[in-house]
């Protein structure tokens, strides 16, 4: 198994943009992500107002784009992807975090998965590997369904560096949480570990590349993404590995990332 690479900047608000490109670039995105896949840019509202290091930034959002641009992505070929919870309003959330204005202006699709989006039964999404899951099966006896347009496509990850009362911290892993499944996934939350890393093997079966980029401008500490107090720290994230990345952003806050669980499965 090839070593994990995970790539760390300090940034400061008059470089952020360029600094992201740079920071994707150390970590080796372009062998990752395929050129001619759509990519879908998982964006992460934790709350409908804009609170520091809750949910995707703009300036996150901004330099991923364009650092894409800039090393020669098509735009027609990116878009901004969003979940829906039952406690946040989407479509509140990505206006008041800024994050509509950011996709508006590049252009870009901006893709709700629970609107008149197709969602594709698990078995048929991932046949075999089923067999090979921690906890789903238990949870969802009769399966569940998938976004179809994941399949085949680029995903990169927008989580911040912060921590979560169920996961201890919460970052690329838990980003792929509201994608994958649906609004019943508070089913999961008593093996929620478990179901972390079984939602990483689907991303790896289903994805053409899969890539995270960390926002810690702000890092929020406390129970949850609507209970935190913030905190300047100015480090950038980006990794492949989406469980180096979780690992380093917990060592970053100051743990042991192997008393993490979902980290050490």
């Amino acid at each position: 198994m090839p070593k994990a690479k995970v790539a760390i900047l300090r940034t400061r608000p008059a470089t952020v943009l360029h600094d992201y490109h740079a920071l994707m670039n150390l970590a080796g995105y372009q062998d990752v992500i395929a050129r001619d896949a759509d990519t879908a840019l998982k964006v992460n509202i934790s709350w409908h107002f804009f609170f520091p290091g809750s949910s995707t930034t703009p300036w996150q959002l901004e330099g991923v784009i364009r650092a894409m641009k800039q090393d020669g992505y098509d735009p027609a070929l990116i878009h901004a992807c969003h979940n829906r919870t039952v406690v946040i309003d989407a479509h509140l959330g990505e206006r008041e975090n800024k994050q509509l204005h950011v996709v508006q202006a590049h252009g870009l699709r901006n893709i709700h998965l629970y609107e008149g989006e197709d969602w594709i039964h698990i078995g048929d999404a991932v046949g075999d590997l089923r067999k090979r899951f921690l906890c789903l099966n238990e949870v969802y006896p009769e399966g569940f369904l998938i976004p179809r347009r994941f399949i085949g496509e680029n995903i990169i990850h927008l989580p911040t560096v912060k921590t979560h009362v169920f996961t201890t911290t919460t970052g690329a892993m838990k980003n792929a949480f509201g994608g994958l499944l649906n609004e019943r996934r508070h089913w999961t939350h008593p093996v929620i570990h478990e179901t972390l890393v079984d939602l990483l093997m689907i991303q790896r079966r289903i994805h053409r590349g899969v890539f995270a980029v960390m926002d810690g401008t702000f890092a929020g500490d406390g129970p949850g993404p609507r209970c935190m107090v913030p905190h300047v720290k100015n480090v950038l994230l980006a990794s492949a590995d989406q469980v180096a990345i979780d690992a380093v952003a917990a060592k970053l806050m100051g743990m042991d990332p192997l008393s993490i669980r979902f980290i050490r499965l």
